[in-house]
């Protein structure tokens, strides 16, 4: 059974997950009001039945040499890094947890960075309307682990999800996953290890035990540590077909 489809011919898909937190505080809430939409990539938003249009992501980021993709930025912290890092790049970032998207906008305004796109909608959203093999760069920092076993078909790491990976990143690539979840590793390897689109990188166990030579660390890493949970590091490559 096939699943029901929206006007603009796109599936419906489940959403799980927070959208709201604590409430935004005053400046919070003027900057969701006004710098999000000044941010919002063109074509996707949060909408029971969004519009699809394509983005000319040339128009959207003129001059960029690359454009890299983080789903789920949380609050912001690595998005902002690697943004101020890499701004020959132009980095779209999609959070429907609205506190963190608050978080970001803040961040965004008290630095003056202008080289980074923002959006409340699901990350699956905004993939629909990217170009094919546009984007250079994936970042999955922490994704939510659904650690139950039914609730394993939630986790973003899935077969529809790496399809639209594979037709929105350019052959040579890279997906970087970080997380702290052994499990969530396990299930990241088995899913792209048997993808004949994608290569695991790594060549030995200091590839992924050790984080990117640019790997801001976040607070919720930290956290992970000090709870002794150990991160672990992946980078999938996109191959040419």
């Amino acid at each position: 059974m096939t699943a029901p489809e929206r006007d603009d011919g796109a599936p419906w898909r489940n959403f799980y997950g927070r959208r709201h937190g604590k409430k935004l505080r005053r400046g919070q809430a003027r900057l969701m009001a006004t710098k999000l939409a000044e941010l919002a990539p063109p074509g996707v938003s949060w909408d029971k039945n969004p519009e699809r249009h394509p983005i000319d992501l040339e128009a959207f980021f003129p001059g960029k040499e690359a454009i890299w993709l983080e789903i789920g930025f949380g609050g912001g912290e690595h998005m902002i890094a690697q943004a101020s890092r890499y701004p020959e790049i132009g980095l779209i970032g999609a959070e429907p947890y609205i506190n963190g998207v608050a978080m970001l906008l803040s961040a965004i305004e008290r630095s003056g960075i202008q080289n980074l796109a923002v959006t409340d909608a699901d990350a699956r959203d905004v993939m629909d309307v990217l170009p094919p093999g546009s984007i250079s760069r994936v970042f999955l920092n922490y994704p939510d682990p659904w650690p139950k076993s039914r609730h394993h078909k939630r986790r973003f790491v899935n077969r529809e999800n790496i399809d639209q990976l594979a037709r929105v990143m350019a052959p040579g690539a890279d997906l970087r996953i970080a997380t702290d979840i052994e499990d969530y590793v396990r299930h990241s390897l088995e899913h792209f290890q048997n993808d004949p689109r994608f290569r695991w990188t790594a060549n030995g166990p200091e590839d992924w035990r050790v984080a990117w030579p640019d790997w801001p660390s976040t607070r919720y890493e930290a956290k992970a540590i000090r709870e002794g949970r150990k991160p672990r590091y992946l980078t999938f490559a996109r191959l040419a077909e």
